[in-house]
């Protein structure tokens, strides 16, 4: 089942196909880009600008390639790319949980919207990893918040390891919600840490509703490590539609997508 909240698209497809021809042959010149789209050298450069601020593609000299699938970006970076669709994804989705709920909160800058939108919610009960959330629920004494223990990474203030995936394996709650590095046009989830996606596939496994939130600029963005599908998922959550192989393995696996656009 599909919900879309509004129709205007943000990623033209234009710049999904320029994400598709570096990834399938790792290095895209501007010039033969702009003789099959019919365009401007000057558009090209553009739309390369673009994906390369959101971190889809790297700029080169005549050129791009796509990203490092080894290394995610700078989280201070992170938490500028596209802040108001992040936002607008934590909205929708923390209006949605009902109260007296359970609910796992994973690692990412999404993730960190979502908590601070669940900072001014009461009588929930949530369990997560990620310290930056915790620190922003602190402050609320009518939220019930439980911290995983294990190996905390100095990129983000996250909690892997082995004992944050016995900690997860300890609970059955009502709701996970998960952010993730990327999104393949066939659906696969990627990620750059293994330690991460162990505890990810963790989460998934001892939820009843698995909430998947990532905005446009995951698509087609590729990282190390396969975290599973969205076919895995209940729901995704984004703030602007998926290319179209996408959105056909969305709808084959019966994945409810709510599409959280800007109403202007």
């Amino acid at each position: 089942m599909e919900r879309v909240s509004y129709p205007i698209a943000k990623v033209t497809d234009r710049q999904d196909r320029i994400v598709a021809r570096a990834q399938e042959s790792g290095y895209v010149a501007v010039e033969t880009l702009a003789r099959e789209f019919g365009v401007t050298t000057q558009t090209v450069r553009r739309d390369i600008n673009a994906l390369a601020e959101t971190g889809r593609l790297r700029r080169h000299h005549g050129g791009a390639t796509p990203p490092s699938t080894i290394e995610n970006a700078e989280l201070a970076m992170r938490q500028v790319i596209n802040v108001d669709g992040k936002r607008r994804i934590a909205e929708d989705v923390v209006a949605r949980l009902p109260d007296q709920a359970s609910a796992f909160l994973t690692l990412g800058t999404t993730m960190e919207q979502v908590g601070a939108c669940l900072a001014r919610r009461s009588r929930l009960r949530l369990i997560t990893n990620n310290l930056r959330v915790a620190v922003s629920l602190s402050g609320n004494e009518e939220l019930d918040v439980m911290v995983a223990s294990g190996v905390m990474r100095s990129l983000d203030a996250g909690v892997t390891g082995e004992s944050a995936v016995d900690f997860f394996d300890n609970f059955r709650v009502d709701y996970a919600l998960m952010s993730i590095s990327g999104i393949d046009f066939d659906g696969t989830l990627y990620d750059f840490d293994h330690r991460e996606v162990r505890v990810l596939r963790t989460i998934m496994a001892n939820a009843r509703q698995v909430y998947l939130l990532a905005d446009s600029t995951k698509y087609g963005r590729g990282a190390l490590v396969r975290a599973g599908s969205v076919a895995d998922v209940d729901a995704f959550f984004t703030d602007a539609p998926p290319p179209e192989q996408l959105r056909a393995v969305l709808e084959r696996s019966g994945v409810e997508l709510h599409i959280v656009q800007d109403s202007d």
